[in-house]
């Protein structure tokens, strides 16, 4: 994994979150744990674990709602529509790797290398980890376009979403284009991977809300229209 080689690299640079970071992963923190939170307590409610108030163990009865949730959440992947499972995976990958990808650069900064990764370098240049990135975007993308088969798009979304969390991990110095990576200015790239993270689960969230509706709105037509 790439990381930035600066004059300095050892030394601390504290990347300061203001408010509008911080924000920005309330935001986000609050739109994934809506998505996931929905889940779990419409499960609790209708599944066979007793609900908080009627529990003698709370606890054990919030283990039983969220693994039903998990054995439910898999099923329903394997019957949600396509573009459910795409937006998921999309979501799911690029949360992961923006994630994992900032706490290797972390250690690998004070530590030099981090198992198999470690700073990169091809020509006497420094390679960073949105180069890959955009290579890995470029050909998911461009695979989902040649592809005659759609069934696929759910797959490339996760090479994709990978690609993503590497590229807008690093946007502050494609926006910037110098190494502030550690710098004060770096926040916007932590600001921006807040955003999208935001925006991918939201859609996500709001995509069952209008699936919902839908079906009421739509079933309750048909049955009107036959009753008639």
């Amino acid at each position: 994994m790439a990381t930035l080689n600066w004059p300095g690299r050892r030394r601390r640079v504290g990347l300061r979150a203001d408010r509008k970071t911080m924000a920005l992963a309330a935001l986000a923190g609050t739109a994934v744990a809506s998505f996931v939170g929905a889940e779990v307590g419409r499960v609790w409610k209708r599944g066979s674990a007793p609900v908080p108030a009627d529990a003698d163990n709370v606890m054990e009865a919030a283990g039983t709602a969220t693994r039903e949730t998990m054995e439910i959440a898999l099923e329903g992947f394997r019957v949600s529509p396509k573009r459910d499972r795409t937006l998921l995976n999309l979501l799911a990958s690029f949360s992961g790797m923006v994630l994992f990808v900032r706490s290797t650069t972390g250690i690998i900064r004070w530590r030099g290398e981090f198992g198999p990764f470690r700073s990169v370098r091809a020509g006497g240049r420094h390679v960073h980890h949105f180069v890959p990135g955009i290579g890995l975007m470029m050909i998911a993308g461009g695979a989902s376009i040649l592809s005659k088969d759609e069934k696929k798009d759910q797959w490339l979304a996760i090479p994709f979403g990978l690609g993503a969390g590497l590229t807008l991990d690093e946007s502050a110095l494609l926006l910037q284009l110098e190494d502030v990576y550690w710098s004060e200015e770096g926040i916007v790239s932590v600001q921006i991977s807040l955003a999208a993270a935001a925006l991918l689960a939201s859609l996500g969230l709001a995509s069952r809300i209008v699936r919902r509706g839908e079906s009421r709105v739509l079933d309750t037509a048909s049955t009107t229209a036959g009753s008639n």
